[in-house]
This record gives C-alpha cells, structure tokens and sequence, in this order.
C-alpha cells in the first residue's frame, strides 16, 4: 500500500534533479568511477568487475582486490584464458567463488560472441553468466549511456521510505512495480550518474542499519518516512530463514614439512576450491586412530587445534581440528585429487576458502 498522497510517479519526477545535483558534489570517489561531472566514461570492464566484487562485499574491502586483480588481468582476453586455480587465488578471501567462475565464462563467452568487445547494450549484457538486471542496468548505464535503471537494496530501501511503500520487497509484484516506475524515471541524460547517486545516497546518507541521516539528505522534503519518523518501517521483507548447522572435523595432515590438501568438487559450496581433508561431525582422537588405521599411516603427534566458526548464506559450520604429524606417507590416499606442498607453496599458489582460516593460519604462521 501507498500512503503518500503524491503518486510514486510524481515523487520520482521531483527527486530526479536534487538527487542529481546531489550527487555532482558528494559522489564518492571510486577506484573504477570517472569523476562525477566527467565527459568519459569508464572501462565498461571495470565496472563489471567491481560490480561483481560488491555482491556481498564492502566497497573499502572491494578496492585492493579490484586494484590487485586489474593489474593481473587488465582486460577480458586475460580474464578468458588465465587458470582456474590462479583465478580462485586472486578471489581468494572475498568468498562466494562462484562469482569468479562465472566471470570467467562470461569473459569466455565475450571473447567467443563479441571478438572481445564487451556488449553494450541492456538486453545483450543481461545473456553473460553471473549477470542479473542490477548489474546490466548499472553497466550499460554507467559505462555505455543507456537509460536503463540499475536496482539494488539501496534502491528499495530509498524508495520504499520515500513513497511510505509497504509491499514486500522481495516478491515479484512490488519488483516489476518498481522496475516499470524507474524504466520511465531514468533521465536520458546522463542514466549512470542518476544510477549511481541511489547507489550513493544508500550508502552514505539513508542507511541500511541505524538511523538514517535525514538531515543531510536532498530527498527529505519529499520523503513519507521523513515526515512521519517512520524509516524503520521500510522496506519490508520475510525474517531469514534460520541457517542450517553442520559439525565438521578439519584434519590438517602434515609429512616432512608438507601438508595435505584437496580440491572440492567442480559444482556446489565453495566448487574447485583447495581444502584440507574433513569429516562429517566431531571426530574423537579415538576414531582418528581408526581413520589413520585405513590410510594405512601413523602419527607421531596429535594435536587438538580447537574449535572454528564460519558463517555462509544458508548454513553455518562449526568445526573442530586436529593437526597430524604422519611418520609416513598414507598408502591408502585419504583425499581425493590431493597434493602434498609446503606452506609456502599453498600460501602462493592455492586458494584455501576464508572457512578454514582458523586452521590455515596455524600452519602458515608456524617457524
């Protein structure tokens, strides 16, 4: 339900040129943004990629890994024909890999369809894999001048305490109310920088957690939620559904000074990426005799690392650790694909997900 008495139309009508004008003076400055008021436009590349990076992820986070992965893959031809395991390294520690991975087959996917030309049109850059209409609007906007709209939370939380709108933000009736009512409020004239002043309105001024800034805000004369103090009412959505808890064993096997890794399954949570062997559950020191047993090794040492804690989307790990040092090597391989490397090599080479830095950390700070 709308409780404004000035239709959603007309609001996004008046905010247009204050949100705009805002923007000109307090857009922030990016490592991927030409300056607000610039004739150029950016590497559409740039755009892509750091939109991907902040799925999920804080911009102050976002910016040495765009500036690290920029240097070592500077275009979409080098983003197409670098390795997967290099690739999964540069992502390490920004989680969600399947962000990368569809990166990578899109670049792919471009090269193939595109002669290596990134698409420049809305409808053609919403076909590349990993990319919704966030992210096609907010590319063939910003980098390509198409007066398309680019909505994210930032754009629901904004417009839902403007127009004092109730709905549920995540069911597909408010979703295309909002896209159609944007689709015909983006300006022609400079599409990106309007996009990018919701983005940054957002994330500076009307907020996601606490109370906004209201005062500050070029928007508040026209805001229901303003008028009324009623901006924790907005946006509505469902409670998160409680995540499902899984026990789990980390076993870090060490042999001479290497240690045990294995590579997790093409598809799935944390898909092709390194990890040290595990175990469903809380292992015993008892049972780990029995699984050193079936390798047919044994230990000299075991130690208890003690307990970690990683939290994904949908579920929620909690582990336990030990470190093994072996006196031989397993003659039955407890790991499927395994390697055996030094700390070294791993920290260099491999991509260990962020989930086991508890253990990880162990090992690579070891003298």
């Amino acid at each position: 339900m709308n409780k404004n008495i000035s239709s959603p139309e007309t609001i996004l009508h008046k905010i247009t040129t204050p949100l705009t004008t805002w923007y000109q003076t307090n857009a922030r400055s990016l490592p991927w943004r030409t300056p607000a008021g610039s004739s150029s436009r950016p590497d559409p590349y740039h755009i892509w990629i750091s939109e991907i990076m902040l799925q999920q992820t804080r911009v102050e986070a976002v910016k040495d890994y765009y500036t690290r992965f920029l240097k070592r893959l500077p275009d979409v031809s080098s983003l197409a024909g670098v390795s997967h395991d290099e690739l999964m390294k540069l992502w390490q520690g920004l989680g969600y890999y399947s962000r990368a991975n569809n990166l990578q087959r899109a670049a792919i996917q471009i090269m193939e369809e595109y002669g290596g030309s990134f698409p420049e049109h809305y409808e053609e850059i919403l076909t590349l894999p990993g990319i919704g209409e966030y992210t096609a609007g907010a590319i063939a906007s910003i980098a390509f001048g198409e007066a398309v709209p680019a909505i994210d939370g930032n754009v629901y939380r904004i417009y839902t305490r403007l127009c004092g709108d109730d709905s549920d933000i995540t069911k597909t009736p408010f979703k295309k109310k909002l896209r159609s009512l944007l689709s015909n409020a983006v300006p022609v004239t400079e599409p990106g920088s309007y996009n990018q002043a919701w983005m940054d309105l957002g994330a500076t001024v009307c907020l996601p957690n606490g109370a906004p800034l209201c005062s500050e805000c070029p928007l508040r004369e026209f805001c229901t939620a303003y008028k009324e103090d009623s901006w924790s009412l907005y946006p509505v959505k469902p409670p998160k559904k409680k995540r499902k808890i899984e026990d789990k064993t980390i076993i870090l096997l060490e042999y001479q000074g290497t240690y045990l890794i294995q590579k997790r399954p093409p598809n799935g949570l944390l898909a092709g990426l390194w990890e040290f062997p595990s175990e469903e559950g809380f292992v015993s020191p008892e049972k780990l005799q029995e699984l050193l047993a079936q390798w047919d090794t044994g230990a000299d040492s075991i130690e208890l690392l003690g307990r970690g804690k990683h939290i994904f989307s949908h579920i929620e790990w909690h582990m336990i650790g030990y470190l093994i040092h072996l006196n031989r090597l397993p003659s039955v391989p407890p790991a499927n694909e395994g390697v055996w490397i030094s700390t070294q090599k791993m920290q260099k080479e491999y991509s260990i997900p962020s989930a086991f830095r508890a253990y990880y950390s162990k090992i690579t700070s070891m003298k």
